[in-house]
């Protein structure tokens, strides 16, 4: 429940505060949730980031206040946060499909963008399984990238995907996965919103380092570019994701906000979660889901 609280007095901060100049990053420190997981909660729960609300709340008013007063378009596009008059009239006519000088005319038709309220609704009666499994800390060898927030939950965005094609395509995971023993060469997707300005998060694709690694050419491969990824000893809640392709991810995420933390009272934290393709894993696995936890 507590989750959603936060969620709604986000939407609630946003509100009082349409005419300034804020985003996501402003909302997220206002109920003191890190940009990187407010950014994932909100636009997993509503279908759109808060930037996006953010923008189409000031759309959907200018267009009001633009067909019942006088105010001018160039005030109008100042009001709202628009640097130029040219660039609030593109948003608008993206927005509305009219001009801001056509929304003026009476009995023009405009599109209304409403407040969100976030509520818990009772959808059918189908089962989530999860495990809880406390795991020490962990050590991993990984190539990692740095990612936008901003693409986080964004269906259109494939920078992910094509980072784990180009890792395949330049033989960079052959040599992470050749320091396991055959029948444990499990892949890890590993995610960290742990930067240091928090506008982007570091994702990895790498392997466990354990006792049956091989760390013979371990050296080697950090001094070739590789990375070595730790995490501290932590909660996980575990999820199956159950299908042919990374879709199931997605919606693995969705129930994980939607129904099992308003259920559970478990949280995320702002540490490591990752995805583990297994070499071995049982039918219809696509990977398991590992995300972090404390109860509240």
């Amino acid at each position: 429940m507590k989750s959603v609280q936060l969620l709604q007095q986000a939407i609630c901060y946003m509100e009082q505060h349409l005419l300034e100049d804020i985003n996501y990053e402003d909302v997220a420190k206002s109920i003191y949730m890190s940009s990187y997981n407010f950014h994932r909660t909100f636009s997993t729960m509503a279908d759109m980031t808060a930037n996006e609300y953010i923008r189409n709340r000031r759309l959907s008013l200018a267009g009001q206040e633009l067909q019942s007063t006088d105010i001018s378009v160039i005030d109008a596009a100042y009001k709202y946060g628009y640097d130029t008059p040219e660039s609030f009239s593109k948003a608008f006519s993206r927005f509305h499909g009219v001009s801001p000088r056509q929304a003026k005319r009476k009995g023009t038709q405009l599109h209304l963008f409403n407040p969100l309220v976030i509520k818990i609704t009772v959808e059918g009666g189908s089962i989530m399984d999860y495990r809880i499994e406390s795991q020490s800390g962990q050590k991993f060898v990984a190539m990692v990238k740095a990612f936008p927030n901003q693409i986080i939950n964004d269906e259109s965005d494939h920078s992910v995907s094509d980072f784990w094609g180009e890792c395949y395509g330049k033989n960079l995971v052959e040599p992470m996965l050749s320091l396991r023993p055959r029948g444990k060469r499990d892949l890890y997707g590993l995610c960290s919103p742990a930067v240091k300005n928090e506008t982007h998060f570091n994702y990895g694709i790498g392997v466990l380092v354990d006792e049956e690694t091989d760390v013979s050419k371990l050296d080697e491969l950090l001094a070739g570019g590789y990375t070595l990824w730790e995490t501290k000893p932590m909660d996980y809640a575990v999820f199956k994701c159950m299908g042919k392709d990374g879709d199931c991810i997605g919606e693995t995420w969705s129930k994980f906000f939607k129904e099992f933390v308003p259920q559970t009272g478990y949280v995320q934290t702002d540490d490591t979660d990752y995805e583990v393709y297994y070499e071995k894993g049982e039918e219809g696995l696509f990977c398991e889901l590992w995300i972090p936890v404390v109860k509240q």
